[in-house]
């Protein structure tokens, strides 16, 4: 586990939609989050769309948050809804996951 220090520390929920679920987009989202020092999760919603939580340094995340837009190489994302998540920076998760 990578841990995260960060100088100007944010959080984003994203919304992925499009062709996200059973095409290794969760996986390649952990992968790239984790080289990042970015904190959070990825999961399957009910509607076949993906939530992104992502804590980290802000031009960490702003460059992660671009990336959900290409995803994995099978993937085909349609929208990106991105929202400002606060909480302190203890509260954070201790690495990226999967569910």
């Amino acid at each position: 586990m990578r841990t995260v220090s960060v100088a100007s520390p944010v959080g984003r929920r994203c919304t992925v939609r499009g062709r996200v679920q059973g095409v290794y987009y969760r996986a390649s989202a952990q992968q790239r989050a984790r080289l990042a020092g970015i904190v959070g999760h990825a999961r399957n919603l009910a509607d076949g769309s993906v939530e992104v939580l992502a804590y980290g340094d802000h031009a960490a995340i702003e460059q992660f948050v671009a990336w959900l837009w290409q995803g994995s190489s099978a993937a085909r994302v349609t929208d990106v809804a991105v929202e400002s998540v606060e909480i302190e920076q203890a509260a954070w998760p201790h690495a990226f996951t999967t569910s």
